[in-house]
């Protein structure tokens, strides 16, 4: 799975995720964190994952797929780059601003992460003064979401005044291999790949056994459509992003998913995207009839592979009820199709359908990526999916980078032909954050989605949440008559 993102890339779709931190220095123990210092806490904690220090080496012509080593002329200084925000320092700039860093192509021969420290954000609205921001950008063939926690929890900790951590990695810096080794090594590989594949079959075999007999007794679904419908988010992408995105109050979703049998966060999440997508849709005149699907990445990383460097993910297509005009029909029928989707996925086996990813030649799927993308063939065929949707959970207690505590982060992602739109989400402390990454030409107006997904989730909230605050307010005791009017009334 991690070289598939690397063959994936191409000049108008580059492979990283990333996130936008907004941290609080007033925590710290000087009221206020200068560049020297967090270059010098970034490097007090680059043990603590092993993306930091390594780097990919293909194979000449793509014969294998690369492999990781430890960089032997790592330079901290290129990694963490330090900007400050244009005027007017809003959140509008902001988002421009990290926009154009996540479009930025990583250097591939380096190892495959940047962190850029922003400061002048006080004409953001609803944080404090005096934060700075942190965008993050990390190659998916080096993390996927639950990994990153790994370099998450490597550059944070639960106090702001957390003594000096140790780390069980003594990193030693690796040579290069040679082509010639390399080509070795591929042509092992290659004697060996026949077996590998008839090991993925056979271990996948009863996963399709029993989706197949499930699917005959009624007892799975296939999606109601091998396809989702065209829209504007869909077709060839260029190489400028737009990003954006909106916080939500943790208890408020669970409120809304407590108040619907069965439905989960996720579920809510899913409705309030579709509901956003509907009213973004509705204003472009570019709603389809047909539902709107999406792509959401499950983790399939056991306990072991916690640490593993690299992507153990797996997918599976939901329905976002963009057809559905009523917020609560629409959460019930998002929860239904999910859980659909699930038992499918399942029956197969996630880890099963990511196995599939390694069968491919690397050379040839990077051709057809590229070929893919210069002839514009996204333009030319219905998508199989409109967007992404990847939930990634975090922390219900405060985090601290280098005695700054975080305030709110919101996620990136990559897009490419075909899929010119996803959506991160972040939980942390009480709060989810829903952000997009689009595509300048398809989504112009990214601060009209995030508007959209606000609407999407007041609808939802004045559906469900409202009326049963309502209800449960005790009415007023009826106000005893004085004596002297009684008695008036029975004179009369």
């Amino acid at each position: 799975m991690d070289a598939s993102f690397v063959y994936m890339e191409t000049p108008n779709s580059p492979m990283h995720i990333g996130s936008l931190a907004i941290y609080d220095p007033s925590t710290s123990a000087k009221g206020k964190l200068r560049f020297k210092e967090v270059l010098d806490f970034v490097e007090s904690r680059l043990d603590g994952a092993w993306a930091f220090r390594r780097k990919l080496v293909r194979v000449p012509f793509d014969l294998d797929h690369p492999y990781w080593v430890e960089d032997s002329d790592f330079d901290l200084e290129y990694h963490v780059r330090h900007i400050a925000l244009p005027e007017p320092g809003d959140w509008r700039q902001l988002c421009i601003l990290a926009a154009r860093l996540h479009s930025r192509p990583l250097d591939m021969t380096k190892p495959l992460w940047e962190f850029t420290i922003i400061e002048g954000l006080d004409n953001v609205e609803g944080i404090p003064k005096g934060c700075i921001a942190l965008l993050s950008k990390v190659h998916h063939a080096a993390i996927d979401g639950m990994s990153g926690v790994e370099m998450t929890t490597a550059i944070h900790d639960l106090t702001p005044d957390a003594p000096p951590r140790e780390f069980d990695m003594d990193w030693k810096p690796e040579r290069d291999p040679a082509d010639a080794e390399l080509l070795i090594r591929a042509q092992v590989n290659a004697v060996r790949q026949p077996f590998k594949i008839a090991d993925i079959i056979a271990r996948s075999l009863p996963g399709m056994a029993k989706a197949s007999s499930g699917l005959l007794r009624r007892e799975l679904d296939l999606p109601s459509s091998n396809t989702a419908p065209n829209t504007l988010l869909n077709g060839t992408v260029s190489s400028h992003r737009v990003f954006d995105g909106v916080r939500f109050d943790l208890d408020e979703i669970k409120a809304m998913k407590n108040a619907v049998e069965g439905a989960t966060v996720n579920d809510v999440i899913l409705s309030i995207v579709g509901g956003g997508l509907r009213k973004y849709l509705q204003s472009k005149n570019d709603l389809p009839k047909e539902d709107l699907l999406a792509m959401a990445p499950i983790s399939v990383r056991t306990e072991d592979e916690k640490s593993a460097l690299g992507n153990q993910v797996s997918a599976m297509i939901v329905n976002l009820g963009s057809g559905v005009e009523d917020p609560v029909e629409r959460l019930r029928y998002v929860h239904d199709r999910s859980q659909k989707s699930k038992k499918l996925t399942h029956a197969v086996g996630a880890r099963n359908l990511s196995r599939f990813s390694e069968m491919a030649p690397g050379g040839l799927m990077g051709l057809a990526a590229r070929m893919y993308s210069r002839a514009g063939l996204a333009n030319m065929h219905d998508p199989t999916f409109n967007c992404v949707v990847t939930n990634v959970p975090g922390p219900p207690m405060p985090l601290y980078f280098a005695g700054a505590e975080l305030v709110e982060q919101y996620g990136f992602g990559p897009v490419f032909d075909g899929m010119g739109l996803i959506v991160p989400v972040y939980s942390y402390n009480g709060t989810i954050c829903v952000s997009f990454t689009g595509d300048r030409n398809q989504i112009g107006d990214p601060e009209n989605l995030a508007a959209a997904f606000r609407e999407a989730f007041d609808d939802l909230r004045a559906a469900l949440v409202e009326p049963k605050r309502k209800s449960t307010k005790k009415k007023a005791p009826a106000k005893k008559k004085s004596s002297a009017k009684r008695k008036a009334k029975a004179a009369s």
